[in-house]
């Protein structure tokens, strides 16, 4: 039965995209979580281990802002996670050879074996988890690129 307060412009809390799109991040987020403790590593971690070694391979001087503007995490989380990665040997930062402020990255051996094992984890996880979107997988990943694109 509705009630005559209509605070709310939906009938159906399921017709909430943004609450629908919190439920779905929430449990997607729990899940990679279990799949990133057997490597020792949180998600943020492993975003930047992977995206260090995902824009090595493509050729790039990974640094500290090419991360942060890649994985769309803010500079001081960045840099505080690649510390943290630093000390667990995952990766070594050192100064740039032409610029001073900038931090280039890379992986150390250890990340390196690291990251290929935690990769294998997370990409069998969202095999399973998106596979009930079956052939609307391309269709999703465009819509979230749109999303992506909002400015405010």
């Amino acid at each position: 039965m509705k009630q005559d307060d209509n605070t709310f412009s939906f009938d159906n809390a399921e017709d909430s995209s943004g609450f629908l799109l919190w439920q779905v991040t929430n449990l997607w987020q729990r899940e990679i979580k279990k799949a990133l403790e057997e490597h020792d590593l949180t998600h943020s971690q492993y975003v930047l281990l992977a995206s260090t070694h995902w824009l090595t391979l493509q050729n790039k001087n990974v640094t500290q802002v090419l991360l942060s503007v890649h994985t769309k995490i803010d500079p001081m989380t960045t840099s505080t996670v690649l510390r943290t990665l630093q000390a667990k040997g995952l990766l070594k930062r050192q100064e740039h050879s032409t610029d001073t402020r900038a931090k280039t990255v890379m992986l150390t051996d250890a990340g390196k074996q690291v990251i290929k094992q935690a990769v294998i984890a997370v990409e069998d996880f969202d095999k399973r988890f998106f596979s009930s979107l079956g052939s609307d997988a391309g269709a999703f990943n465009k819509k979230l690129l749109k999303l992506l694109s909002y400015k405010g």
